[in-house]
C-alpha cells in the first residue's frame, strides 16, 4: 500500500522536542488518486514572516500541521539540532508542555526562523 510520510515534531519522554517519522496510509481513492482519511480539523492559520525572522524556544500550543508555502524555515531543537523545511514540505507540530510542567527554555520547546532572502509563508492546520 502507499503511504504518505508525516514528519513529527513531539515531546518525547524527557520534557525534549524530537523528529520522527510515521507513515499514513493512502488506502482510499483509485491508483491515480490515492487518498488517506479525512482527518477532522479544527481551522487553519496563514502566517507571513519577514526576512530575519527568529523566534525565541517555545512549545506548540495545540498540535496543528505546518505547509511552507513559500520561503524556508528552520525548526532548531535543544542540544543544537535542526531541520529546514522549503515550499511544498511539511511537518505536524505537536511538542506541547508536558501537562503540569512549567516552561523552560532550556528544555522544552524549539525555535523557528526564516531562512535565505524570501519571506516566509506558511499555512497552519489545527489538528
Amino acid at each position: 500500500m502507499t503511504h504518505f510520510t508525516q514528519t513529527i515534531l513531539y515531546t518525547d519522554t524527557d520534557g525534549r522536542a524530537r523528529f520522527r517519522e510515521e507513515s499514513i496510509p493512502l488506502g482510499e481513492g483509485n491508483p491515480q488518486s490515492m487518498l488517506s482519511k479525512v482527518f477532522a480539523s479544527g481551522g487553519y492559520q496563514l502566517r507571513m514572516s519577514p526576512v530575519g525572522f527568529r523566534s525565541q524556544f517555545h512549545c506548540t500550543g495545540a498540535p496543528q500541521w505546518c505547509f511552507i508555502l513559500k520561503g524556508r524555515m528552520e525548526i532548531g531543537l535543544q542540544g543544537g539540532s535542526s531541520r529546514v523545511f522549503g515550499p511544498g514540505e511539511h511537518f505536524y507540530s505537536a511538542d506541547v508542555l508536558p501537562e503540569g510542567a512549567t516552561f523552560d527554555p532550556a528544555v522544552h520547546g524549539h525555535w523557528s526562523r526564516q531562512v535565505g532572502d524570501e519571506p516566509l509563508q506558511t499555512l497552519f492546520v489545527r489538528g
